[in-house]
């Protein structure tokens, strides 16, 4: 998960560090979300795709797809952008993707500060990314406090599976939070971060302080603040704020996480049903000072995060050849899983490895299904073929992905083959 108020500046060439790529021992991550705050909104110049219309955006993706991240979905209030991306087999077990944004901004009538979030299942499993830029200044903790009661109240998403954000088994909350340091003048400030004596700041830090206090804060964890404040920086440096309003420094810039309480009554014997259980580890809480195009400095954490699998085949099953090599070998079956509900809108893209996003497609065929003619199991299982001008010419690896219109979301993938 990173979060960076990025302070409309325009993208830096290279993001590989903050994503933790090429490390080794993160490597293989499973999913990345990124929380960006003021993103520049003017319309991106060299737009690639009217999909994307920020270079931010654009930037994440091209970094992100050679390591076989796909984007999931994505929400944009303004300058408060959500991005969750998940490695291309796990798309099929990513379902019931939804999103949501609440403006409060201007009492609600401006979506510069609020709440946006990605909201999906996984494996089974329940999850909520909530992205939120929470107003700025030392005197305003209590606006801070309603604002995200206001954002958890407004979100619902359809379905009874999780309605409200605190209904989901984990959340993820994360962003420009705007918390401040109390009752600390600067110059302490300043000798603490030098001297790293920074536990002296966290007990005046006052997110720290309202985890005790408010009751809308139950339950949410963070880990230690190991990293200098992350804001105000001058812009091109790590030097702190030297103009002349001298801002104090501070951990704006956080990542909180909440595992939803089990459910009271399980049975006798007080131990709970072992496939339920649902922990989080945090492997790293961390800034990245190497960034300067901000006032802010961007900040990472790394989770992992184990459950037990509640989906073992995904919804719908694609076969393919290893190799189409003539244009008659262009064959596709699939086979739907029991309870899938299709759309005579779905579609089966052909995507080079590598693609950035489910409408990356080279070229596409629609699902039809031949209702029962050619069952195999009595499972329904129905076939297409890609036409010679579909296909793409010269050589590549490729996979195929079966688009679910109803869900917005990929439901099944191959392994690749080469075309």
């Amino acid at each position: 998960v990173i979060t960076w108020n990025v302070g409309t500046a325009m993208p830096p060439n290279d993001v590989t560090s903050l994503l933790h790529l090429n490390t080794g021992e993160t490597n293989d991550a499973d999913a990345i979300a990124i929380g960006l705050q003021e993103v520049n909104s003017k319309i991106n110049k060299r737009l690639k795709d009217a999909l994307f219309t920020d270079q931010w955006s654009e930037l994440f993706m091209d970094a992100l797809s050679p390591f076989h991240f796909v984007l999931v979905s994505t929400v944009r209030m303004q300058g408060v952008i959500l991005l969750v991306f998940a490695k291309y087999y796990h798309l099929p077990f990513l379902q019931d993707i939804q999103t949501d944004c609440t403006r409060t901004g201007l009492g609600g009538y401006w979506g510069n500060k609020g709440g946006v979030s990605v909201r999906l299942s996984i494996f089974g499993h329940m999850v909520c990314f909530l992205n939120c830029h929470l107003p700025a200044h030392l005197e305003k903790a209590e606006q801070r406090k309603e604002d995200f009661a206001t954002i958890l109240h407004m979100q619902q998403f359809e379905g009874h599976a999780a309605s409200g954000i605190l209904d989901h088994d984990l959340v993820f909350w994360f962003g420009d939070l705007n918390f401040r340091i109390e009752s600390l003048d600067i110059r302490f400030v300043k000798y603490a971060i030098d001297s790293n004596i920074l536990s002296q700041l966290w007990e005046k830090d006052q997110l720290n302080m309202a985890k005790s206090t408010w009751p809308v804060l139950s339950g949410f964890q963070e880990g230690p603040l190991n990293f200098p404040p992350t804001f105000k920086f001058d812009v091109g440096t790590n030097k702190y704020d030297s103009s002349a309003k001298k801002r104090k420094p501070a951990w704006t810039d956080r990542i909180l996480w909440k595992i939803k309480s089990p459910s009271v009554g399980l049975g006798g014997g007080g131990h709970q049903p072992s496939q339920g259980i649902l922990s989080v580890s945090q492997l790293c809480y961390c800034s990245h000072m190497e960034y300067t195009v901000s006032d802010h400095k961007p900040v990472a954490a790394i989770f992992a995060v184990q459950f037990a699998s509640k989906a073992d085949k995904p919804p719908v099953e694609i076969y393919v050849a290893d190799e189409w090599s003539r244009p008659e070998q262009a064959v596709v079956r699939y086979k739907m899983a029991a309870g899938f509900h299709r759309s005579s809108w779905d579609w089966i893209g052909l995507y080079r490895v590598g693609f950035r996003h489910p409408k990356d497609y080279v070229s596409y065929v629609w699902a039809r299904s031949d209702d029962g003619e050619r069952c195999l199991e009595k499972q329904l299982c129905a076939q297409v073929m890609f036409s010679e001008e579909a296909l793409p010419k010269g050589k590549g690896e490729y996979i195929l992905g079966y688009y679910s219109n109803t869900s917005s979301s990929i439901a099944g993938v191959t392994e690749p083959f080469q075309v």
